[in-house]
């Protein structure tokens, strides 16, 4: 089924009245969404049931795509590790589950040095320069351990895979907020980067083989420091970056113009806690600032809006104030139940009631405060088991789905 036969089909099966409320309609409409959040909020979770359930649903295909180091999806999945490359969730997985998928789910984690590798081989001017970056000591250490590497090839494996036409949808899962701004920021500041006066100072004199009066001293002593060979392996490796500039500025734009587009949109995935809240607030803003479009917040782990009822809070009161009056009138109907316990139970049941009852109010405050900057608002009430197989991610699916 093609893309626009699945936003069809969403529109005709939307059962609400304004569809446009939905992440059935978001997923049908959008090629990229993009999850963030703090961690520990149920993100990656969110992210993963998010692409089941559109793939299941609307006839799609659809990509999980992780770029969180931390390697949670393939358990939020239920599924053996997974790597770069991308890799289809079978079907008889959903028909374990219970489900019968009218799309494909298909999932990918990313790995940094085999991402890089594949750039290198893919926008080296020549076989020479490829071969020299990959052999270079500096460029294996930084593509395997420096976290700025990390948050840009991530965006250009999401424009690699985006602009291959392989996939209706692309579901991203960032890591943590903060570090998810590293992950807007990092082709810009790569691009930067490469054309600083430092960079061109560094390696001017490896260019010419000629060192200049007054950089002399500097050389002299961190060949003696560093060693020589150390020197020659940085200005090679930016000497042969440099011939892949005008790419990774070209690449830098257009990524950047492909997270503003109407293609694009961004989830923000938070509890309600204080922490997570904030954090959802300052990402909320940096979006706006950059005008992206904010498809939905999510709010996970909220209490049920039962704590809010007038009703509620009178029983409540009730069963705190007079447990044994009430506790007496059960007793004379279930004579087998001890009314001294029955007393104890409902006074704590009472107060219980009325404890969680303001937890629910600032949530709620919380909720109103944080709504206005999201196309929707979407709450997720705290599961009594953990998400860890495609059935419950499913479940969980249905909650936001429509």
């Amino acid at each position: 089924m093609t893309r626009s036969d699945g936003a069809l089909q969403a529109n005709s099966g939307a059962s609400q009245a304004n569809p446009g409320d939905s992440l059935e309609q978001l997923c049908a409409s959008k090629e990229i969404i993009i999850s963030t959040g703090s961690g520990g909020v149920g993100k990656t979770t969110i992210a993963a049931a998010l692409g089941a359930t559109a793939a299941a649903n609307l006839g799609i295909k659809v990509l999980v795509l992780t770029i969180d180091p931390a390697r949670r999806l393939a358990s939020a999945l239920g599924l053996e590790q997974f790597g770069n490359v991308e890799t289809q969730v079978p079907v008889s997985a959903f028909a374990d589950a219970g489900a019968s998928p009218q799309g494909e789910l298909w999932v990918a984690m990313l790995d940094t040095k085999q991402s890089w590798d594949d750039l290198i081989q893919a926008h080296a001017p020549d076989v020479a320069t490829r071969d020299a970056i990959l052999a270079n000591p500096l460029y294996r250490n930084i593509t395997g351990k420096f976290i700025q590497s990390h948050d840009y090839v991530a965006m250009e494996r999401l424009y690699q895979i985006h602009t291959s036409g392989k996939y209706d949808l692309i579901v991203v899962d960032t890591p943590p907020t903060r570090n998810a701004i590293d992950f807007l920021d990092a082709p810009e500041r790569m691009a930067d980067f490469f054309s600083s006066k430092l960079l061109r100072w560094l390696i001017a004199p490896y260019q010419s083989r000629m060192v200049g009066f007054a950089s002399k001293p500097f050389y002299l002593v961190a060949d003696r420091i560093l060693g020589t060979q150390f020197l020659e392996d940085i200005a090679e490796f930016f000497i042969l970056f440099q011939s892949m500039y005008a790419g990774f500025v070209d690449r830098a734009q257009a990524v950047t113009a492909l997270l503003g587009s109407p293609q694009t949109s961004f989830l923000v995935v938070s509890t309600l806690e204080s922490s997570p809240a904030q954090e959802a607030e300052f990402f909320l803003r940096v979006l706006a600032d950059r005008k992206y479009q904010v498809g939905a917040l999510i709010l996970n782990k909220v209490l049920p809006a039962y704590f809010l009822s007038r009703s509620g809070a009178q029983s409540a009161r009730a069963l705190s104030s007079e447990p044994a009056q009430i506790a007496a009138q059960l007793h004379a109907e279930f004579p087998e139940l001890s009314e001294s316990h029955l007393g104890n139970m409902l006074s704590e049941i009472g107060s219980s009631f009325m404890n969680y009852q303001v937890v629910a109010r600032r949530e709620s405050d919380q909720r109103a405060s944080l709504s206005g900057s999201a196309d929707r608002t979407l709450s997720i009430p705290y599961f009594e088991e953990d998400i860890h197989s495609l059935a419950a991610l499913l479940r969980l699916g249905e909650k936001i789905w429509t």
